[in-house]
């Protein structure tokens, strides 16, 4: 939830991106914008905006492919503050105490878990320490600010974002499927989705489908758990330091991405140098606050609602149009079994205290 500094090579970049297929440029450009307005429409959903976007991009290629992941960083961020205008105070608090409970045991549980789970399977210290950051906390936010303070290469931190998004597409498309078949109510399906998906983006396009009580359970818990951000990089910023003494731990700032693509093109992120902080959660917070107490905003909540899940389509298809087929590559079978392991343990382990303590 990070401002990438891009530091490309030109000339190798045009020979790499250079389109496998006879479609022009603007013919590329016309199909995605053509796709991108569908996903604001009635018929799109969010599992077909993303698996749209992951289409478009393994076959013709993204041709605004440095637009669309700044776009879908800011959309992301603002439609969940508009989905603070539609929930009540109350039911944030009340969402984000239930999350908080399962936060540190579960986190702290995925992080020894995943420790152990690389030493087993031989994985690179770091790549596995970023997966297990992203499957503890929320994904793609959580390896980015991980990866800033121990200086992550390029190919770690590629690697743990493929594999993140990965299973974050496999989870919007299953987890509906299975809070049906075992009768979840909304909110025990809201807050295990909050739990045990990923991103912020497949958690609230997963709990959509599910209701609105969910999304906002769902919203509401993943949020919470998201402040565990700041921690969590400070701990293995010092963890990594006393293995390697010339790390240096980075200052807390900058602005947090929900995104979860990656672009493997892009410089390591210890150039940046800043622990990652989702400040935006705050403006959720605000946003809550003013459904609550101010007149004339409850009423507008339902409009603001519908804004924000459509929002939140055409931000699913941007998300899914930057995956590359370089990055669905560099995912070996050793991490993408790390993080399969891990997101099992947290979707059972999770799914079984939901089930005996919500209602």
């Amino acid at each position: 939830m990070v401002e990438y500094i891009a530091v490309e090579d030109q000339s190798a970049n045009s020979r790499e991106e250079k389109p496998n297929n006879s479609l022009s440029l603007p013919a590329r450009q016309a199909l995605f914008l053509l796709a991108a307005a569908f996903c604001l429409s009635p018929w799109a959903s969010p599992p077909i905006a993303l698996a749209l976007g992951m289409f478009l991009a393994l076959t013709v290629e993204n041709p605004f492919h440095q637009i669309s992941k700044l776009a879908a960083k800011h959309l992301l961020q603002a439609c969940v503050v508009l989905l603070g205008f539609g929930m009540n105070l109350a039911v944030v608090l009340q969402a984000g105490k239930s999350g908080m409970v399962f936060a540190a045991g579960s986190i702290a549980g995925t992080l020894t878990l995943g420790y152990l789970v690389g030493k087993w399977l031989k994985i690179n210290r770091k790549t596995s320490a970023l997966i297990s950051a992203g499957t503890a906390i929320c994904g793609g936010s959580a390896i980015a600010a991980v990866g800033s303070v121990i200086g992550a290469a390029e190919e770690e931190m590629t690697v743990a974002m493929g594999t993140v998004f990965l299973l974050n597409a496999v989870a919007l498309y299953v987890f509906p499927i299975l809070g049906y078949a075992l009768g979840l109510s909304q909110t025990q399906f809201g807050t295990w989705c909050g739990v045990a998906i990923h991103d912020i983006s497949s958690v609230v396009g997963a709990a959509s489908r599910y209701g609105l009580p969910a999304l906002q359970t769902a919203a509401a818990v993943k949020l919470s758990r998201a402040l565990w951000i700041v921690p969590v990089a400070i701990a293995a910023a010092l963890a990594f330091r006393r293995q390697n003494p010339e790390t240096t731990p980075a200052p807390i700032g900058g602005l947090a991405d929900t995104t979860v693509g990656f672009d493997p093109r892009q410089t390591p992120l210890k150039a940046q140098g800043k622990i990652q902080i989702p400040w935006f959660i705050g403006l959720f917070l605000l946003a809550s606050v003013a459904r609550s107490f101010v007149p004339g905003v409850a009423s507008a909540s339902p409009a603001l609602s519908h804004l924000a899940t459509t929002g939140l389509t055409l931000t699913l298809f941007l998300i899914g149009a930057g995956i590359s087929q370089k990055t669905l590559k560099m995912v070996g079978w050793k991490p993408m079994a790390q993080g399969i392991l891990l997101w099992l343990a947290v979707s059972a382990g999770s799914l079984l205290v939901i089930l005996q303590v919500v209602r």
